[in-house]
Parts: structure tokens; sequence; C-alpha cells
């Protein structure tokens, strides 16, 4: 059973940093692209940022470049979501996203963690 598992979620100051953590587990071939979502009360889920199967970073919300940065460690299947100088409307619930290749010969599938909240104070 494939799981993805976040970490690194709570409530933190304007101007605060707080690193997101999600890891892949299970029986899985490989993980092409890892990203990052969030999710507000009433709002559709939007995608905060996304990294390739080589590590290479290839998207951020325009509304966090420059604060944000994502990295994943191929070895430990894992996606980090750093992030500095937060503001109260970054408030979410931030969803890890993995396409996941089962087997040699299949395309991604779409795998989502259960997600973690970040509350930023005013």
């Amino acid at each position: 059973q494939v799981q993805l598992v976040e970490s690194g979620g709570g409530l933190v100051q304007t101007g605060g940093s707080l690193t997101l953590s999600c890891t892949a587990s299970g029986s899985f071939y490989s993980i092409n692209a890892m990203a990052w979502y969030r999710q507000t009360p009433g709002n559709q889920r939007e995608l905060v940022a996304a990294v390739s199967e080589s590590g290479q970073p290839h998207y951020f919300l325009e509304s966090v470049k420059g604060r944000f940065t994502i990295s994943r460690d191929i070895t430990k299947n894992t996606v980090l979501l750093q992030m500095n100088n937060l503001q109260p409307e970054d408030t979410a619930v931030y969803v890890c996203n993995a396409a996941l290749i089962m087997t040699r010969a299949t395309l991604p599938d779409s795998y989502w963690g259960q997600g973690t909240q970040v509350t930023v104070s005013s």
C-alpha cells in the first residue's frame, strides 16, 4: 500500500518560517514529479510548487516566488517545501502530491497525502 506522509505544519507568526516534509512509502517502481498544493475552505486546491523527477524545481505559484523553495531527496523518496516570510494569506492545508510509477511499463499514477495545516497569525 502506497502512502504519502506529510509533516512540519503548525502555527507561526507573520514573517516566520516552516519546512514541510512529505515521504512516499510502499511498493512502487519510481517517482516522477512531486508537488505541494494548498487548499482553504471554499476554495479550489491550488498548486504551490513542483519539482521534477531529477529534482529540478519547475513551478512556483506567483505569490510564493522568492519566499518558498522546493527540493527533494531522491534516495529517501522525500520532497521538502521550505517556506520563509510566511504571511496570513499562506494559511491553508498543504497537501503533498506524487506521480508514482508502479511498474516499469506503466504510466504515472497520482497519489495524495492527507494534508498538514499551516496557520500564519498576524
